[in-house]
Parts: structure tokens; sequence; C-alpha cells
């Protein structure tokens, strides 16, 4: 919807009092909207929030203002305008002052006007309680004005001259209430408008505000148009490169199909300081701010695509896809993290940069900070894999992701990625490579399910014990079938165990015996033998399922010195997938290579 020609600003609610020439200001409400709606909690929180941004004055900077979501306006040939979004914040705001007239009149302001198409707009002008019950529309403003009157007599008279004096502070720097204010053209189509934004539920984002934003002041600093074309194809290929889910979920652990681009005005603002980044619109009251002055689209822009054309030099660069994409996987605040990496990247060498990113990893990952030498990694390594346990699920999955992206690196040839929108759009298990005897089904549908996939598995095997376990399974899992007394569950389990080999030494909770894996595969076999996990694996990885390196390494058994059966997982198997993750990850720390 964004418009280059449209106004487009940060504006104070005090012009909001009155027009360009000086005069009442008067809004019109069209009969294709509804009535004012707002109840009392929605009253009190507008108060609220004003009244928390007042009370936090004095350890905010100057600049600082509470923002209201966007007024969609056009004007019309009359001089009113025409309201075609914000009508329940605008009319809330006029309650508030004809609630509190006595202070406005102190001030020397006066209230602004609103008109309506189809309703009387005597009511709001001078409001009635005893007409509040006349019709829908009455009885919600006065509503409205009875939260204004339990809000105020909560607080004191100075309070609420307090909040007039912020609510119509003239100061444009700041310290008081702004909203955004969008003045659609005479061109502009306010039904369409309005039905995008209301019918449609489809708001203006911020990035569409932002967007506006840049076009109009590239519009007046350059009148032949180039840099409005220029700007609109970089937006565009930015936004169409965000789109795609590989280089989005490469830096941002959840996802969003719109306004991905938001990243980056975000990004911007945290780079340049913004001290109220993270608030509602503050990247919007970023550029409204940059963009004021003659010359500052093209500066600001270039800005805004060098942090883009950053990120995705990253995502190019095999190294760094996989590195920083573990980092920003790991950091509770990826925007942050991002933000960071970016100065960093910006004030080092590129050999210094990948230097720290390790360090990083050590931070993330291992709770260690500063320089450790070659022997101190190697031994933490193997001291944090030793105490790895099922019971500890966050750092099992923490070392054996940082596994499968140390493995995709050591082959320098290879083009494989790790697929971290795969990865970060599924949910993902610890799962016992080797079967564990005491996590065995225990109601009669989990063990029917966890039989079923074992005979599944034993009709694909020629011999003939697995024949005759297949015909005692069939006969267990028929209902209809007369069964012997003594062929129960446990019976059928302790057999299938012995021909896997999994009866003697049931597998372990250490981190030798756990490999990652996706919920919807690990809880369709919880539990099974080797065997039946390596068969059901398989064939997912073949039908296209995300299957990490490092899982189907273990149930190929590439880790192993000798292959031997590839139905069984032994302790010589277990102890050499123990060493191989030692290992790699060793090398990974202490690895110098940074081209």
């Amino acid at each position: 919807m964004s418009n280059p020609s449209a106004a487009i600003e940060l504006r104070s609610v005090v012009r909001l009092l009155t027009d360009e020439n000086g005069d009442q200001a008067k809004y019109w409400v069209p009969s294709y909207q509804r009535g004012y709606r707002w109840n009392k909690i929605q009253v009190f929180q507008l108060l609220d929030d004003i009244w928390e941004f007042i009370q936090a004055g004095d350890g905010r900077p100057k600049s600082s203002f509470y923002c209201l979501q966007p007024l969609v306006v056009k004007k019309m040939n009359d001089g009113r305008y025409e309201v075609v979004d914000g009508q329940q914040r605008l009319t809330t705001i006029h309650i508030i002052l004809s609630y509190l007239k006595d202070i406005v009149a102190i001030l020397d302001r006066s209230n602004f006007q609103i008109d309506y198409e189809t309703r009387d707009a005597t009511f709001l002008h001078d409001i009635d309680l005893d007409r509040a019950g006349e019709n829908v529309d009455f009885y919600h403003i006065g509503e409205a004005w009875r939260a204004v009157e339990e809000w105020v007599s909560k607080h004191s008279r100075p309070h609420a001259l307090k909040l007039i004096q912020h609510l119509l502070n003239d100061d444009e720097i700041g310290q008081n209430v702004k909203v955004i204010w969008y003045e659609l053209t005479l061109e502009d189509d306010a039904v369409a408008a309005f039905t995008r934004l209301n019918v449609g539920k489809i708001p203006l984002t911020e990035a569409e505000l932002i967007r506006a934003l840049f076009l109009r002041r590239a519009a007046k600093d350059d009148l032949t148009g180039s840099l409005q074309l220029r700007i609109a194809y970089q937006w565009d290929r930015i936004e169409h490169s965000l789109q795609d889910d590989a280089f989005w979920y490469f830096l941002q652990n959840s996802g969003t199909t719109t306004n991905r681009i938001g990243l980056i005005f975000n990004l911007a603002s945290e780079l340049w300081n913004r001290p109220d980044v993270g608030d509602d619109h503050s990247a919007f009251s970023h550029f409204a701010d940059a963009l004021q002055g003659e010359g500052t689209a093209e500066k600001n822009w270039k800005k805004i695509n060098d942090i883009f054309l950053a990120l995705e030099e990253w995502y190019e660069d095999r190294y760094l896809y996989h590195v920083i994409g573990l980092v920003l996987h790991h950091s509770p605040r990826s925007e942050m993290e991002i933000g960071a990496l970016l100065t960093d990247s910006r004030q080092s060498s590129k050999r210094d940069f990948r230097a720290g990113l390790r360090k990083r990893i050590l931070r993330l990952i291992f709770d260690k900070r500063g320089e450790l030498s070659t022997d101190e990694i190697r031994q933490e390594v193997d001291e944090q894999c030793r105490m790895v346990s099922y019971t500890k699920l966050q750092k099992a999955r923490k070392l054996l992701l940082l596994f499968n992206i140390a493995t995709l690196l050591e082959n320098e040839k290879s083009n494989i990625r790790f697929q971290f929108d795969s990865f970060k759009k599924d949910t993902w298990d610890i799962e016992h490579i080797r079967s564990v005897s005491g996590e065995r089904p225990d109601n009669p549908s989990a063990q029917k399910a966890w039989l079923q996939h074992c005979l599944a598995y034993l009709r694909t095997d020629n011999a003939a014990e697995a024949a005759e376990l297949a015909k005692a399974i069939s006969q267990f899992l028929d209902e209809d079938a007369t069964r012997a007394d003594d062929l129960t569950f446990e019976k059928i389990d302790g057999a299938i165990l012995i021909y896997f080999k999994e009866a003697q030494e049931g597998g372990d909770n250490a981190l030798s015996n756990l490999t990652l894996l996706d919920s919807r595969t690990n809880r369709g076999y919880k539990n099974s033998v080797f065997a039946v996990k390596r068969d059901i694996l398989l064939k997912n990885d073949q039908a296209g399922t995300f299957v990490p390196l490092c899982t189907r390494n273990v149930f190929l058994k590439c880790y192993s010195s000798a292959v031997g059966n590839v139905t069984f997982w032994t302790k010589d198997d277990a102890k050499a997938y123990f060493n191989a993750i030692c290992r790699t990850l060793t090398k990974f720390m202490v690895s110098s290579e940074v081209v």
C-alpha cells in the first residue's frame, strides 16, 4: 500500500488539534467505517502506557516519545480529513481531551472536531451519560468517558495535568506523544485502503511506512527519478532474498512470512544506537528523523543496503554460513548478536573475525571464556562429552549440533550445507542409538506399534530365525487368533532382543549412545532395536526427510573401524563414535583455518 507520493511523518498529538492554517482540525468518519468500539480495558491500557512513559521520563533521552499506531487520512476538498484508519485511537484521544478540557483550556489549547457521515456527532462533542443507552455508539463513547473518569480518580489532579502536558507538548524533539501520520494522495482510493487495513486485517507494516519515507525523500533528492528506481529495485531484491527460508532461518530461529525486511531496519536502528530500539515503531522513528534533510535518502539507503550485503556475504560463504548460523541458533536474542557480529566484522581482519566466532562457540557451548591452549581445548571437549548424558538434553543437543557442523566443515571441497531451515522448522529429540531396556513400551497400544515396526523389518530378513520370530509377533498382534498362554509381550520382547543381540547389555544414556533425530521419526519407533531404527531412518532419508549428516553416519556405522554386521550396535561401535565426536570437535575448536 506504500505510496511514494503519500505524506508520512511522525506528528505530535498537539498537531492533530489544528490544520495547516492554524484553525481547528476537522476529521470526517465515512459510512464504510463502524462506530466507536473501544472498551474500558483498551482505554485504561492506553492511559497506563502513556503514564508509564511519563514516569520513566527522567531515565529516557530528551528525544524519546510515546508512539501511537498509524493514523491514515485523506485530505478532502473542503479541508477536512477523511479518517481511513485509526478512528478508534483518534476518538479516544478526543474523549480524553474532552474529559480534561479545563486543563486543555489552561494550556491554551482546544480539542479537534470529529464528524460522521451517517452518525450523530453531538454526543461526542458534549457527552451526556444519561443518553449513553440510546444507541451502541453512545454506549461505547460513554464507557470510554467513564474509563477516563475512573483512571483520573485513581490518580491525583497534578497527575492529570502532567498527562495532558505530555500529551499536548509541542516540542517536536520529544518527551511527548506522537502518531504516525500517513496521508493518502487525492488519487488514492480511500475505500480500497480501508478494506485492506480493516476488512482484510492487513495493517500497515513498519516496513511499508519506512519504504514510503525513503521513496518520498528520494523523489525530493533526485528529480530524475533514478534514485527512487534504484531504491525500489534493491528493496525488492532484499525482500525476495529474505523470503528464501534457507537464508532467513540462517539468521533467525523463528519464521515470519511477512515483513522480513524489518529485520534489516531493526539492525540499522540497533547499530546506529537508537536508545528506544525494541519499542514499537522504533525503526520508523529512526528513519523519520534521519530522512529529514536534503540528500539523506541515498546516504541512509546505502547503510541499509550495506547491512544486507554483509548478511548475504555470510550466507554465501560456506564457512561463515555454518559457524555464524550455529552462533545465532544458540543466541537468545539473535538480532543483537547479528548487530554485534556486524560491528566485529567491520572492525576486525578476516582472520580475527573468524577466530572470534570460535571464541563465541567456546562460550555458548562449552561455557568457557578467554584463550585456551590446544591441550586445554582437547581436555575440555573430552570432559564435557563424558559428562553429557540423556538427562542433560540441552547440552547433548548443543554438542551433537556442533558435531554435525564441524563434520560438514572438515571437507573443504564439499558443497553440502546444513539445512538450518529444515532443522528449525521441526522439533528434535535426543534419541538412543541402541535401545534402552528401561524404556520398553508399557501400554498395549504402544507395545503393538513397537512390535509392528519389528515385524516389518523381520519380514525383509531371509533367516529362518527371523521368519519364526515374525510368525510369533503376527500371532500376538492378531486379536482373532488363538494365542498360547505363554505368548506374552515380555516373552516376544526378550526374543527380539536376543535375536538382535541387545539382550545381554542394554544401551546406556552416555553421549556414545545418543544422536539427533526429528521428533516425528523418533516417536514413531520409540526405543526400537538398532536394526529397526536404521531401516526406518534410511527409508526416510531416501524419501527426502531431512536427516542430519552425523545421524545418518551413525546408522550407516561410518565411525566404526570394522563394520561387521550393520544390524547391531556394539560397544566397539559406541566407543568409535564417541572418539569421533571428541576428535572432530577438538579439531574444529583449535583450527587456524580462516580462508
